[in-house]
């Protein structure tokens, strides 16, 4: 997809910032979708911070599915850059929201799962384009750390990559952050 860059990295590598930096650099106005959930004082904390070091002109949907529904929003239709923070959040918020047991759900459950999850990619994706806006995602590469000892933790790490794997196609430019640094992939 034109106009599409995606940045990943490990946990507090400095994806969101390079994220920010880029959307100052590449566009006027800009709309950051959130697709954080403040569950607990952590979360709370978090998104305050994001909040604050993200310039104060910039619009903000709180939005991790039924994009289609952007077509109605007054701000996604003046913005030029679309900034969504972050994927693996709103994999996290699909997985939580389907209600399964993951400790005993069959694995055509979780593949039924990961459909409407990369349904509701594709449906941003498609919206993003259709209105000819720059768009970037930030998300996290979960996949070189520790392998998770619970079930719903594998579950998440698998689709995460595979959820990875094709934004990646899709995107023009991919950006890899390790420790501050980004480093251009693609």
């Amino acid at each position: 997809m034109k106009n599409f860059i995606l940045i990943t990295g490990g946990a507090r590598s400095g994806k969101s910032t390079l994220a920010e930096r880029l959307a100052k650099e590449l566009g006027k106005n800009v709309v950051y979708i959130a697709t954080a959930i403040p569950f607990d004082e952590g979360m709370i904390d978090r998104i305050e911070k994001h909040k604050n070091s993200r310039p104060k002109e910039w619009a903000t949907i709180e939005k991790y599915k039924s994009f289609d529904e952007l077509i109605n929003n007054k701000d996604f239709i003046k913005a030029d850059i679309i900034l969504l923070d972050c994927i693996t959040l709103m994999i996290t918020n699909l997985l939580l929201e389907s209600g399964l047991d993951f400790d005993r759900c069959s694995m055509s459950d979780v593949e039924k799962v990961e459909k409407n999850i990369i349904d509701e990619i594709e449906k941003m994706l498609f919206t993003i384009e259709k209105f000819n806006k720059r768009l970037i995602i930030v998300t996290n590469e979960v996949g070189m750390g520790v392998v998770p000892t619970f079930r719903l933790g594998n579950i998440f790490r698998d689709i995460a990559g595979r959820v990875n794997q094709y934004l990646a196609k899709q995107a023009q430019d991919v950006y890899l952050t390790v420790s501050g640094i980004p480093i251009k992939i693609k």
